[in-house]
């Protein structure tokens, strides 16, 4: 019973100590690219020993793919819950847009990692590729399954509708936000919304 709660602190401990990385990691990204990170940076940003940061990462690319995956499964869940979207479309897909785009807004550390992962896109394109694995790739897959799953859509290739979707989502986000586009091209995300809602819906009903 003793070698048990020994484990689970050791086991808390080891946990603490990936988050306490992790968070190291993401401000030496932030602030010096990924180029100008090195794993002695993140080290003394997170307060630990460079022995502890090689004890949970082997190296830079697999510390910046923990990184990026952790951020993308906590915004995926923030967006689509845990289980598959379900219900009426013009209601669904309102709020899944909408909840996408209010989280992205708000999230200025997201908007600052986009900044390095496209600047460093040229020279490392293992990091975009990382980023298209972790954050684009479930949601357009979840959303064609979700789009698939509704025939009254009257949709002839979900996938294909499901990447217009998140395409227009990810420009708006990135020229608003991670491009400081607002004052330049300036749009309320409701009318980017309604607008990609009403093709859906208004198609479905032409094509009855």
């Amino acid at each position: 019973m003793a070698r048990i709660k020994v484990d689970e602190v050791e086991k808390e401990n080891s946990l603490d100590k990936v988050e306490q990385i992790l968070q190291g990691a993401m401000q030496e990204f932030l602030k010096n690219g990924y180029a100008g990170t090195s794993m002695d940076k993140v080290a003394v940003a997170a307060g630990v020993s460079k022995a502890t940061v090689y004890s949970h990462f082997q190296d830079k690319e697999g510390l910046f793919k923990v990184l990026v995956e952790k951020l993308a499964g906590k915004k995926f869940n923030s967006i689509f819950g845990t289980q598959p979207p379900e219900g009426d479309p013009t209601i669904v897909l309102r709020q899944l847009a909408t909840k996408a785009l209010e989280l992205m807004a708000i999230d200025q550390e997201h908007s600052a990692l986009m900044r390095v992962i496209i600047g460093e896109s040229g020279r490392f394109p293992e990091l975009a590729q990382i980023c298209v694995r972790a954050m684009i790739k479930p949601v357009v897959e979840t959303l064609t399954q979700y789009l698939a799953s509704h025939p009254e859509l009257k949709i002839n290739d979900p996938e294909a509708l499901a990447r217009i979707l998140v395409g227009s989502l990810v420009h708006f986000h990135i020229v608003q936000d991670v491009l400081h586009g607002k004052d330049i091209l300036p749009m309320e995300s409701d009318r980017l919304i309604n607008t990609m809602t009403n093709l859906i819906i208004n198609n479905a009903q032409a094509s009855s």
